[in-house]
């Protein structure tokens, strides 16, 4: 559903009639341009028409070369949940307020507060109390938190009907209380040094702090006097940062449309009579930067803070200068609803459930780590609990969701700091050997393997890729589409009802696929059976004129597990398989390989659509069984179980991707016929994502050098390009990449394409020399030990340095 976006209906009211007066005004209009281009001149480069260019349909539109505008880089990062614990706590979304303090769990639901000790009973509270038996009947609770000074156990409550009320976090006793002391909804409760400030909607703000006079270091609820200061009614945003207290309206605004920046307006409530300083978000930006959500300081960044906006943008503030916005960092397309600083990493929380914990030290900034934290549903708050330094020798963070569920996360990543160490450490427990891959890709445009005749090209081509490495391979992946014709409606419905149903044993295909497969599968096998070593299939799969066949060697055979085969449908919005792919894997030895054989979007400009479809297969869950065996989650990368494409250490991706060139059709001809093809590749439009769109998928992939000419289109039987009435523009449609964990793992041998001419595409095939690992699990957990007492004395200096932090910003 794309919300916002126009229908062309919407225009049809603004239409004017071709060659009406209205639409051409009185005076004629003035005649198109011409160029004069002297022979032998370079062609120039084409001029700009209304279609839409790949940089509009790309995400290449997110930023372009901005580097504040490029996506964080995700193609790493690691999606295994930082779990410290889980729960089952119900924690309704809006209504109800949590606080945490080591293994105490306080949560207020309207006119209920329920206590939790984690260490005991976590589903059990170990007291239960109600705002009547304060003293403030149907009173309902709508902000809390620890009273400076108490370490956690004595907590402040403010109450929809302006009401203030001190109690202990061990009892529940009330040891304090301030009724109707605020004219409205207490909004808002902070800690600061040994202050205490309370916020309501009306923008009345009641600073506590202690006098000489009481002889206490810390207020007192029911004695000490508040402080009066005012700030703007109705704030959606208050957060208490570097003991200033920022706030944020939607309504107040910089500037209109599709560029406006909200106002944060900043108050020193701890200084009596200053005033508000009004501060925008960079009022250069080019994009709408949305309403501020949530905000926080950074542990490795000192001197900053950071504002969370709808829209999916970071803003940057400095302290020192003012504070004043310094920039702003686009995050995700969608918004970011939580923010917290943790330690070195800066975490936040959006809709989908997402929570991604980010790197910036470096422009563009760097995705460590992404899991699903809520179920898929919105991540409202995230907070750090400092007093779980001390009580539990842990940094605990604390996220709260649509999913009605709290959730513990060890804020120092220590899972993933042994792991990453390890990976280090990989030649202490492992042995390695190198194999060869044969990757063939083609679109046959239905072409059946009995038309490889009439041509030495075409008689030779399945023998030349089969033996184009040297040695023999030890993997052939053939990746074909449009095995079928997709423009017969009776072909095309056929497969879809036969076609993907489970292959007998031994990868042996079924018989009620269409001969088409049968054929292209027979053929294949007879020629693999050719060669003088001896290979097994593997895995064969069908998806609507997709189709993939794979073999190894017999060699080989014993050492292939986990082997299994999908697909994934694009077509129509992911219900019909004319665009889509085949993915298939296996793991061998301790290193697990995925091949994706796929078809995407169509069409000179439908650059986005290509790039969703690349993002739905990466990102589809569950493509997979997943994996909890250790020796099995030894083959899998960032966090993974096996379950998703990037959970597999290196992964081939070959197929019609149908990226085209941007560029007129007579400037792209004379460029191959002059063998020019370098002055092509920057108007390739894979090429221009990988390097232009931070958001791209392929992005973390890699290709060799396009040192033959484009594959598309040609008429068939024929070394012509295009001469149809629709004379095409030729592209590099058929392209094979690669992605593994270590870039030396994986080595090119050749990429080249081929002369077989029965289709209107040209084959090609990429070999690789392929390094793959064994592990010894005893050795392997010997080498575990060790790191793991490493990270013990990396723990402690760790946590010293999050409690410093956490004391300077006087919230301990």
């Amino acid at each position: 559903m794309n919300i916002g976006t126009p229908s062309p209906t919407d225009f049809i009211s603004d239409r004017k009639p071709l060659g009406s007066s209205k639409a051409l005004g009185s005076s004629k209009l003035p005649p198109p341009p011409t160029r004069t281009i002297a022979p032998g001149d370079k062609l120039p480069p084409a001029r700009r028409t209304h279609a839409p260019s790949s940089d509009e349909e790309s995400g290449a539109e997110e930023g372009g070369d901005d580097p504040r505008m490029l996506l964080p880089d995700a193609s790493r990062a690691s999606r295994r949940p930082p779990t410290l614990r889980t729960p089952k706590m119900h924690v309704p979304a809006y209504a109800a307020q949590v606080l945490v303090a080591g293994t105490r769990v306080l949560v207020a639901t309207h006119h209920h507060l329920r206590c939790f000790d984690l260490a005991r009973h976590a589903d059990i509270p170990i007291w239960v109390g109600d705002t009547k038996d304060m003293g403030v009947r149907d009173a309902k609770v709508t902000a809390l938190e620890f009273r400076a000074g108490s370490a956690g156990s004595v907590v402040w409550a403010g109450t929809k009907e302006g009401h203030l009320i001190e109690l202990s976090m061990d009892s529940g006793e009330v040891t304090g209380s301030k009724f109707g002391v605020h004219a409205g909804v207490v909004t808002h409760i902070f800690r600061h040094c040994n202050a205490m400030v309370s916020v309501d909607e009306s923008g009345k703000v009641l600073v506590f702090e202690p006098t000489a006079a009481s002889g206490s270091e810390v207020p007192s609820l029911t004695y000490t006097a508040p402080r009066v200061y005012r700030i703007a009614e109705k704030q959606e945003f208050v957060k208490l940062l570097g003991g200033l207290l920022w706030t944020s309206v939607r309504s107040d605004v910089n500037g209109s449309g599709p560029t406006s920046v909200p106002i944060v307006r900043i108050y020193d409530v701890f200084t009596p009579g200053s005033i508000a300083r009004p501060a925008s978000v960079l009022p250069n930006t080019t994009h709408h930067v949305g309403a501020v959500t949530s905000g926080t300081l950074l542990q490795s960044h000192p001197g900053f803070a950071y504002l969370g906006h709808e829209g999916g943008f970071i803003s940057i503030w400095s302290l020192p200068a003012g504070p004043e916005c310094t920039d702003v960092v686009k995050v995700s397309s969608s918004d970011v609803l939580s923010l917290e600083g943790v330690g070195m990493r800066l975490w936040a929380g959006g809709r989908t459930g997402v929570i991604c914990a980010y790197d910036v030290s470096s422009r563009p900034w760097v995705v460590t780590n992404a899991w699903n934290a809520h179920s898929g549903l919105p991540v409202m708050r995230i907070f750090v609990d400092p007093w779980s330094i001390e009580k539990e020798e842990k940094l605990s963070v604390v996220s709260v969701g649509r999913d009605e569920q709290v959730r513990f996360w060890d804020g120092l990543l220590g899972v993933d700091w042994i792991g990453n160490e390890l990976l280090k450490r990989e030649r202490e427990f492992s042995s390695f050997r190198t194999i060869n891959v044969l990757v063939v890709s083609w679109n046959v445009d239905a072409a059946k393997p009995d038309a490889l005749t009439d041509d030495a090209a075409n008689l030779t081509f399945l023998n030349d890729a089969l033996t184009s490495v040297s040695p023999a391979p030890d993997i052939i992946s053939f990746g074909f589409q449009e095995l079928i014709d997709l423009e017969s409606r009776k072909m095309a419905a056929k497969t879809v009802l036969l076609g993907g149903k489970k292959k007998g044993e031994e990868g042996k295909i079924s018989e009620k696929v269409t001969s088409s497969y049968k054929r292209w599968h027979d053929r294949l096998v007879k020629e693999v059976r050719a060669l003088a070593e001896g290979y097994t299939v593997i895995h064969t799969e069908s998806l609507v004129g997709l189709f993939t066949c794979m073999f190894v060697k017999n060699s080989e055979k014993t050492a292939l597990k986990n082997v299994a085969i999908t697909t994934i449908k694009r077509g129509m919005g992911g219900r019909y398989g004319n665009k889509g792919g085949i993915v298939a894997r296996f793991v061998i030895g301790d290193s697990s390989i995925c091949f994706i054989n796929c078809h995407l979007a169509a069409g000179q400009h439908h650059v986005r659509q290509r790039n969703a479809d690349v993002a739905a297969m990466l990102e589809e869950k569950s493509v997979f069984p997943s994996s909890d065996a250790i020796e099995e989650s030894l083959a899998y990368v960032g966090g993974g179980d096996g379950s998703m494409v990037l959970d597999h250490e290196i992964v081939f991706l070959n197929g019609d991707l149908n990226y085209r060139i941007d560029q007129r059709r007579d400037a792209v001809i004379s460029s191959i016929q002059s063998g020019d093809l370098e002055a092509l590749h920057t108007h390739d439009q894979l090429l221009k994502e990988m390097k232009h769109n931070r958001g791209f998928r392929l992005r973390s992939f890699h290709e060799g050098p396009l040192t033959f000419p484009p594959t598309y289109k040609y008429d068939r039987r024929s070394n012509e390009f295009d001469t149809s009435e629709k004379k095409r523009v030729p592209a590099w449609c058929d392209r094979v990449l690669w992605r593994s964990r270590d870039p030396e793992r994986v080595k090119q041998l050749h990429y080249k394409r081929y002369e077989a001419n029965v289709s209107d595409h040209r084959p090609v095939s990429a070999a690789f020399a392929m390094t793959v690992k064994s592990v010894r699990l005893d050795a392997w957990a010997k080498e575990k030990l060790a790191v793991e007492e490493l990270w013990l004395g990396t723990l402690v200096e760790l946590l010293a340095d999050a409690r410093e932090f956490y004391v300077e910003q006087a919230l301990m």
